[in-house]
């Protein structure tokens, strides 16, 4: 055991995959969540997206596999639709209505949010090591008088009354991650650096009864934006019913009555949605959600930070919501991070540099979907931030690959595997994969 206590601040996702991860280096792993825990697939005040469209990205459910072992049999056995990638999901881009369709071995889940977490958490309560203690609102992270380590956290409990509970390992997985700056603030410490990507992006959600006869050749359709940023993804819920969420960027955002969300639906650059609803019962209210800024923080490049502590999740890189990845980055994260606990158990002083390298070995997993989601992004000129020098060679590179992947299943396939966290990006830096795509941008044969 490296320690008697480990406490994991916020009860979602990332906070129950660390909390699963520690489990085994620790006598008690208690998690501290602020809001009320149901137990039942419902939405939460905690998690103001958990209305709108999830999916499970296969590098996600394979992370949670790990934590969780046969966590893929709960999910289904919850309801939650398999998803075969590359053939379920209808992909209708600016250049293939639709992408040509294969199924290309790689499984997916579907299902709403609410599931998804209430079956991680009763698999982490099963977990006689650790103990989720909710409404408990965590006020600030203690440290030694010399600053060197967290010794622990401050919380206001369920009464309202301040407690401090002693650990000798904390990790920040409370979302916003202001627990930790604030932290490094207090003590003096140089905060991380920042890259921020002003997104502006506004969507709306509503629920619908499956109609019968449903479309026989798709589950789920994502229709990606032209030029105006109107795009929308339907994905199957459990409970027989289809979650529609439609986004738009900047000045182009989706309403929330009834008949102004259906005229946006009738909006989007196909009509292949709008003509699977026209006749099917919406279920509930119209939600909406705004998301303003992608914020990444470069733990990595701190030159010191304190022991006994790692922000993990949203708390280092808070992701795009649009584009899935947010559960299965924190998810392999943990993973990551019970790796590292379990190769530093032989050491005299195994907390001592453990932030440091969980942060190095954070960078390659967030590389990725960080980099996907940058160059769609600025596809919309009024993005705000730091353009990669390399965006239009990149932009070129990616539009000639798909080009590629639409005409070769391996192709097609290799580019599933990174969209789903599989693999990473430098899979596309291989010399034979190069020398394809630029003879395709040359006019060449492929």
């Amino acid at each position: 055991m490296l320690g008697r206590r480990a406490v994991v601040v916020g009860g979602s996702m990332g906070g129950l995959s660390a909390a699963q991860a520690l489990a085994p280096h620790f006598e008690r792993v208690v998690v501290l969540e602020s809001d009320v825990l149901r137990d039942d697939a419902t939405d939460r005040a905690g998690v103001p997206q958990g209305k709108h469209v999830h999916l499970l990205l296969a590098g996600g459910l394979r992370a949670l596999g790990e934590l969780f072992p046969g966590f893929e049999h709960d999910l289904a056995r919850a309801g939650a639709v398999p998803m075969r990638v590359g053939l379920d999901l209808r992909s209708e881009t600016p250049a293939f209505n639709p992408f040509p369709q294969r199924d290309l071995g790689i499984l997916a889940y579907a299902m709403s949010r609410p599931l998804v977490e209430l079956t991680t958490r009763r698999r982490a309560q099963a977990n006689r090591a650790l103990e989720l203690r909710q409404r408990c609102r965590v006020q600030e992270l203690l440290a030694r008088a010399d600053g060197d380590a967290v010794t622990g956290v401050r919380y206001q409990d369920e009464h309202g009354t301040l407690q401090t509970l002693d650990a000798d390992f904390v990790v920040d997985a409370s979302g916003r991650g202001t627990l930790t700056l604030r932290l490094l603030e207090t003590l003096g410490r140089v905060p991380p650096a920042e890259t921020t990507i002003g997104v502006d992006l506004t969507y709306a959600t509503a629920v619908f009864e499956i109609p019968s006869p449903a479309p026989s050749d798709w589950t789920g359709v994502f229709t990606l934006p032209a030029g105006d940023g109107r795009g929308g993804l339907m994905l199957p819920l459990e409970g027989n019913r289809w979650i529609l969420t439609v986004a738009g960027r900047h000045s182009v955002k989706p309403p929330g009555d009834e008949s102004g969300f259906m005229e946006y639906v009738a909006g989007l650059r196909t009509r292949t949605i709008f003509e699977a609803l026209k006749h099917a019962k919406r279920l509930g209210d119209i939600a909406r959600f705004a998301f303003t800024m992608s914020t990444r923080r470069h733990y990595d490049a701190l030159p010191e930070f304190p022991a006994g502590v790692v922000p993990l999740g949203d708390a280092v890189c808070r992701f795009n919501p649009i584009y899935g990845q947010g559960m299965s980055v924190a998810a392999q994260e943990a993973v990551a991070l019970g790796t590292l606990l379990e190769h530093r158990a032989t050491e005299r002083e195994p907390l001592r540099g453990l932030a440091a390298e969980f942060f190095t070995r954070a960078v390659p997993i967030i590389d990725t979907p960080w980099a996907s989601a940058v160059i769609p992004d600025f596809l919309h000129p009024e993005t705000r931030g730091e353009r990669p020098a390399d965006f239009e060679q990149t932009l070129k590179f990616g539009l000639a690959l798909g080009r590629l992947a639409a005409q070769d299943p391996d192709i097609h396939r290799l580019t599933a595997e990174v969209q789903h966290l599989l693999k990473p990006r430098s899979v596309y830096r291989e010399p034979a994969l190069v020398e394809r795509v630029m003879a395709s941008l040359s006019g060449g044969k492929s």
